[in-house]
């Protein structure tokens, strides 16, 4: 998505209190942050929930699509401007899909779980072990309402303090307390976004799921992969 038009998430927390506390805190100012660029914003909100720079890049993610597209079984109905906006991802701008997301998670040992619209928020246990972060996916709009699309935000909690790290704004969003992050992931489930739930997944040789690090600034670089 480009920068200039806002997300209905980014739309939400000017208009809403249900986002919470303030951007510029010392908190939020330890924490990485990209910033949009074309529509690279799967790119942005995966190293957002990494904390780290280039966890993923540009060159991965078509890699991925790429190969997502050689397995897919609709190939034989392209047309030629499939060879650029491919199913996975636009050539020029970006504009992943979710399964370049998955995939992408599960080379980093995540597993990404849909959120069952049929249940509100405050079902998602935000202090289970094996959660990692949350990634949703929200409708966003163009040219006064005439053109729409889809963006992706990472939710993460960093030392404690969850953080709304939407490569839309200027720093990261920290939320009050759990209960304005799960009215802000209802609001977004009611606007027609979707929610998805990142676990890691067990490493062997450790009883739980070894996901200490959800609450540190910076992913150690021997679990990063």
């Amino acid at each position: 998505m480009e920068s200039g038009p806002k997300s209905e998430a980014k739309q939400d927390e000017e208009g809403s209190s249900a986002m919470g506390g303030g951007g510029g805190s010392s908190r939020s100012s330890k924490v990485y942050h990209e910033r949009q660029r074309l529509q690279f914003c799967l790119l942005h909100a995966l190293n957002n929930l990494m904390q780290e720079k280039e966890s993923f890049t540009r060159a991965e993610l078509d890699g991925i699509a790429g190969n997502l597209v050689q397995i897919d079984p609709n190939k034989e109905h392209w047309t030629p401007m499939s060879l650029i906006f491919k199913p996975h991802h636009n050539v020029f701008t970006g504009n992943y899909d979710v399964n370049v997301l998955i995939t992408a998670l599960e080379a980093r040992k995540k597993k990404v779980i849909w959120h069952d619209h049929r249940k509100g928020a405050s079902s998602i246990d935000l202090d289970a072990d094996a959660l990692f972060g949350l990634m949703i996916n929200v409708p966003v709009r163009r040219f006064r309402g005439l053109w729409t699309g889809r963006h992706w935000v990472a939710i993460r909690s960093i030392n404690g303090t969850w953080f709304n790290l939407d490569s839309d704004f200027s720093a990261p969003k920290e939320f009050q307390d759990k209960e304005k992050l799960i009215a802000f992931l209802d609001s977004i489930l009611s606007q027609g976004g979707e929610v998805m739930i990142l676990n890691c997944r067990p490493i062997q040789g450790y009883r739980s799921h070894f996901c200490w690090w959800n609450r540190l600034n910076t992913l150690p670089s021997s679990q990063s992969a």
